[in-house]
Parts: structure tokens; sequence; C-alpha cells
């Protein structure tokens, strides 16, 4: 039997008025009452607009890509990529009903908003979903994300994971963000470094895990364990974090002579603050970040970083949500790294 708004309503303890209300979205309603309704909504897998039977099957030309910040290069170049695949589907195909409309989800790296937007996507019947980027370590989290993508899946929703570890009913494209670090930090050690310390992300993330892994490896491959955690500081993937790290860091050992950055923007961070702590970079202290970023390059001296292919990425990834292009064996891709050496990275002083 289809559920129905009034199912929503008992489940959610409110008026059917009030469930109205909240999918209408055209009325003031209390966000606690609102939450609870959106979840009655997704526990009851309530379909609106219609009977569940004759919906389920239909799809919309809406395509969903959610991104922790659409301010941040890496999360811009990838839906920016996503995006134009769904404009140039119109004359991939025959008419109209190739063109897709791509909303950017902005979710804050909040875990609750980006459940609630594979909700939202879900009850417009989105043709496609994208997700962007790592995803949030927690099991709770990982699970209602992996329910959600069945129930789209199931649906007829395409989902493509870009940039996360895989999860079922989803064609993904990982990022080889283990390798690239261990390559980045074996680079540094190959210069003579052996005192390195790491500007690392959010501690929760996915990305953080395996780019901290990456140079724990290439470390440990080299004898150097110890005081690689006392040389770790974890932050957001923003320039403040990596100016503030940078600060502990030398606090922490002024012998430094290295520090990796988790990203390229945490990079611009360290080298402000090692500027401004009158040491020369790379004669005093090499830099390094990751990602490869538009304004890598051109940074002063230009930085030493892991190159991702992200407008590539984002790219393929549009053309699978569309099914434009065949899903890779097994449904997972790697998406691979090349270390880009630059004038930011010599040896202070030549090893011993």
């Amino acid at each position: 039997m289809a559920v129905t708004l009034a199912d929503v309503a008992a489940r959610a303890r409110v008026s059917a008025a009030t469930v109205s209300r909240v999918l209408s979205g055209n009325y003031p309603v209390a966000e606690s009452t609102r939450a609870r309704v959106l979840r009655a909504v997704d526990e009851l897998e309530y379909v609106v607009n219609g009977p569940a039977s004759a919906l389920a099957a239909a799809t919309s030309d809406l395509v969903g890509v959610l991104v922790n910040d659409i301010a941040d290069p890496f999360f811009g170049i990838i839906a920016g990529a996503v995006q134009s695949e769904m404009g140039s589907a119109m004359g991939a195909e025959s008419g109209r009903h190739g063109e897709k409309l791509a909303v950017i989800c902005n979710t804050g790296g909040s875990p609750e908003r980006e459940l609630n937007y594979l909700t939202l996507l879900q009850r417009q019947r989105a043709a496609a979903v994208v997700l962007t980027g790592g995803a949030v370590e927690h099991p709770d989290h990982m699970a209602a994300v992996a329910a959600k993508a069945s129930r789209l899946a199931s649906s007829g929703t395409r989902v493509v994971l870009c940039g996360r570890p895989p999860i079922e009913d989803a064609v993904t494209l990982t990022f080889d963000n283990r390798g690239g670090a261990r390559r980045l930090t074996e680079h540094l050690l190959a210069l003579g470094h052996r005192r390195i310390g790491y500007v690392a992300g959010p501690a929760e993330r996915t990305t953080t895990r395996d780019r901290l892994e990456g140079h724990r490896a290439a470390m440990s491959a080299a004898g150097l364990d110890e005081g690689t955690q006392q040389l770790t500081v974890h932050g957001l993937y923003d320039r403040s974090s990596g100016y503030d790290a940078t600060l502990e860091l030398l606090r922490r050992d002024q012998g430094l002579t290295a520090i990796v950055a988790a990203n390229d923007t945490i990079a611009l961070g360290v080298c402000a603050a090692l500027r401004d702590q009158g040491l020369r970079i790379p004669d005093d202290v090499s830099v390094a970040g990751f990602d490869d970023l538009p304004f890598s390059a051109d940074a002063v001296p230009a930085l030493t970083t892991v190159r991702l292919p992200l407008h590539e990425a984002g790219a393929r990834a549009g053309r699978l949500a569309l099914g434009r292009e065949p899903q890779p064996p097994g449904g997972v891709a790697m998406v691979r790294s090349e270390l880009m050496a630059r004038a930011s990275t010599a040896p202070p002083r030549a090893a011993k």
C-alpha cells in the first residue's frame, strides 16, 4: 500500500497541513518540526506528487551535485566540469530530452545537510546524483548515505561518487590520495629532509585519513616513525588553518626543514606563516601541497604539489551520471595522481 501524507503526519506527530507546508517550502515552519517531517518522509519512503507505483520508475531532468564548499576551488572545478557535461548533453542526444539541469548543493561539510539534500533529490526524482569530495568517517552517517544511495538507485536515479570511498549501488571514481601523498613525502626525503611537519585536514574526513596515511607510510619506510604523530596538526582545509598549524609546528620543533600541507589552500597559509616568521622558502623550510589547484604554479615560489585531474574527473562523473560512458569494471575506477615538483621544495642543507 502506498504511503500517504496522513501516514507521514502521524509518524512526525504533526498535522497533514504542516507536512504539506514543509514539502512545498512556501510557508515558514519551525526548524525542529521541519526536521521531524523530513525524517518521517525518509523513514516511510514517501513519494511526493502521486502514487509511488506511478512515479517509481520516472525521473526528472534534474541532476544534483553535492559539494562541501563551492567557494573551494577543489569543489568548484569538479562541479563546473559536471555541469558542463549536463549542458553538452543536449548536443550529444536528440532533441531537448538530452538536456539536464545541474543543481549544486552546498553542504558546508554538514553530514545532516548532506542527508537532507539526498532526501530532497529523491523526492524530486533526480535523474542522477553526484557526490564529491571526502566522506565523513562515522559509521552511522556512512550507513545512512549507503541506504539513501540504494533508495535512489532503486527508483532509477544514477548515483556517482567522485573522490569518495565506494559504496553499493553507486559508480565510484576514487582519488589516489594515499599514493600521491606517499610520493610527495618520498620526494622530500630524497631531497634530504628528515624533520618534516604535516598539516592535515579534519580528522573525520576520508580524504584526510588517506593523505595522512600516505605521508606516514613514506616516513615509516625511511625509518622515521618516531615523532611523526607529534609533528602532525589537524585543521580545516583552509588558509587560516595552514597559518595557525605552522606556528604550532614551529613551536613543537624549531628545526623543521619541510612542511607538507594536506591541500594547496592550506599550503598558502603555511607559506604566509613562514614568511611572517622571517623564514625563507625553500632555503629555510620547504613547503608542499596537494591537488595542484590553478594558483599553485603561480604562487611565489611555485608550489610543489600532487596533481589530481579534477576537471577530467568531474567531466567523467558527469558522463557516468548521464549514462553516456560505460561503467568501469566493478563500478570503481581510480583517478591517478602525479607529483609536480616545483620551486617551493629543495633541501635547506645537504643530507648527511
